[in-house]
């Protein structure tokens, strides 16, 4: 794979146009069964991320990865500052002193997913980001052990973080705000299962456009 923390603000790019563009979507959800502020979390951190793209772009990936989770902590605040900080932190140290192969990146990808489990004391089914992140690390692992192609695998990874934050839409959440509405919470797309599949899915994306400029 030959990407490198210099493609990473055309990566915040496409994050932040992707966002802005289901913001509606995105508040609603929230809205309906969280605190309402889960986009303006997010974009807050992405804006902090933004404004120091070119010092990540000259790092590596290790180096890059820690100062992007250290600044989602400081930034985002509350939960989901907490919950971002962990992945990009875990994947920090999954990468340290790697190359940025399927492999790695796979085993990456299962070190802050992992960590997000660990942090939150959630897993999969209880109505949060995890519901996108599980099936779409899932999907990676078992393509890349495979050898299977990169458009394959980045369709496959996009459809399973799809399913994902589809299958939150008839959950009754156990963590967050959204566990104590029981029943009533049934019915709703979990807005941070959302965000995360919306992501996956434009990193995926521009992995594709990349590649296919090489």
């Amino acid at each position: 794979m030959d990407i490198s923390p210099h493609h990473l603000p055309r990566f915040l790019k496409a994050i932040n146009a992707e966002l802005d563009s289901n913001a509606d979507e995105i508040i609603g959800l929230d809205q309906a069964i969280g605190d309402g502020d889960h986009l303006t979390n997010l974009q807050r951190g992405l804006e902090a991320v933004q404004k120091i793209e070119v010092e990540l772009s000259e790092m590596n990936w290790s180096d890059a990865l820690m100062k992007i989770g250290m600044t989602l902590m400081s930034t985002m605040g509350g939960a989901s500052g907490s919950l971002f900080g962990s992945f990009f932190l875990a994947m920090s140290k999954a990468a340290k002193d790697k190359t940025m192969d399927a492999q790695h990146l796979a085993a990456m990808f299962d070190a802050g997913v992992s960590s997000v489990k660990q942090r939150g004391k959630a897993d999969i089914g209880e109505k949060t980001m995890l519901d996108s992140l599980i099936p779409a690390c899932e999907s990676l692992k078992q393509d890349v052990a495979n050898n299977q192609d990169l458009p394959l695998t980045v369709a496959n990874l996009k459809q399973a973080a799809e399913k994902g934050m589809l299958s939150t839409e008839a959950m009754v959440a156990t963590k967050g705000r959204a566990s104590f509405l029981g029943e009533r919470a049934r019915g709703h797309i979990d807005a941070g299962a959302r965000t995360s599949q919306l992501i996956i899915s434009v990193i995926a994306d521009e992995v594709i456009h990349i590649q296919n400029e090489n």
